[in-house]
């Protein structure tokens, strides 16, 4: 499953070359995961609330190209690995209208448990959500 998260580039977004500061990126991936969740049902809260957290153990960003100010962006989101421990979403950033993106990148988290953050086996704790999640990844990639 790959969702599609709609952005509008803010003024403050961009910095004093008029492009997007990269420091935003991660933040329209985080939008994006977040409604890649709402997608299979569930929400971060509700997760949460089941006893379980994902903190970030890792971050990539490549930038192929630039937005600016008012650009209509579209933050394509997709499980690209799934195991008992982790899951890594993988991330399209593209400009309305063009099929290159303009960044790519992923991130690495953890399944833990809430109160005590130490590492949660999802498919012995949660079989059904786990399943759920296996049955999204994309074509050739690894559970």
């Amino acid at each position: 499953m790959t969702t599609e998260t709609r952005i509008t580039v803010r003024y403050a977004e961009t910095d004093q070359m008029g492009i997007t500061h990269h420091s935003v990126y991660p933040i329209w991936f985080e939008a994006a995961r977040t409604d890649w969740i709402k997608q299979l049902g569930l929400t971060y809260s509700q997760l949460e609330k089941m006893g379980v957290m994902t903190p970030l153990s890792q971050l990539e960003c490549r930038y192929t190209g630039v937005s600016r100010y008012e650009d209509e962006l579209t933050v394509c989101c997709f499980v690209t690995e799934l195991s008992a421990a982790r899951i890594r979403f993988g991330y399209e950033v593209l400009r309305q209208g063009e099929e290159k993106p303009i960044c790519t990148g992923s991130t690495l988290h953890g399944w833990v448990d809430s109160q005590t953050f130490r590492p949660v086996n999802m498919k012995k704790r949660f079989p059904d959500l786990y399943a759920q999640i296996e049955t999204q990844l994309e074509p050739g990639q690894k559970a």
